[in-house]
């Protein structure tokens, strides 16, 4: 099944529509401290590390397999888009296949010029939280890793 692509305002709609749908946020624990969407759980699909290239998070898979039934739809974001595209793609090859990439994640997504090009979920004005029993340190522990 293709992974479906929504901007910020229409996967908040496919949410309020859909109450057994979960958001993935798939941000850095840092990111995720600083505002999400409300609701979102916290699995970063990467680690980002100050003058080094991303990287990939050895637990990803594991925590969300512990945490995301398979059957369940999941939208996925993270700040513009691109990480949580490859995180959809992860999991759609682990085996699920109600899968939403959110465009423009939560901060928006630029063109090579730095011109927003979809408005991210923070303004769009879509609700925000800052809910640390949903980061991913606390995951990973409810997980059992």
């Amino acid at each position: 099944m293709a992974i479906k692509q929504a901007t910020p305002p229409e996967a908040h709609q496919a949410l309020a529509q859909n109450p057994q749908a979960v958001y993935l946020d798939v941000r850095t624990e840092e990111e995720f401290a600083q505002g999400h969407p409300a609701g979102a759980i916290n699995i970063p699909v990467v680690f980002l590390r100050a003058g080094a290239p991303p990287q990939p998070n050895p637990d990803f898979l594991r925590v969300a397999e512990r945490l995301l039934p398979k059957d369940k739809a999941v939208v996925v974001g993270c700040m513009s888009g691109m990480r949580s595209q490859r995180a959809c793609e992860i999991l759609e090859e682990a085996g699920w296949g109600d899968l939403t990439n959110v465009r423009g994640g939560f901060g928006g997504q630029r063109d090579p010029s730095g011109a927003v090009i979809v408005e991210g979920w923070r303004d769009a004005g879509l609700p925000i939280a800052r809910d640390p029993d949903a980061a991913y340190s606390a995951l990973k522990s409810k997980a059992g890793l």
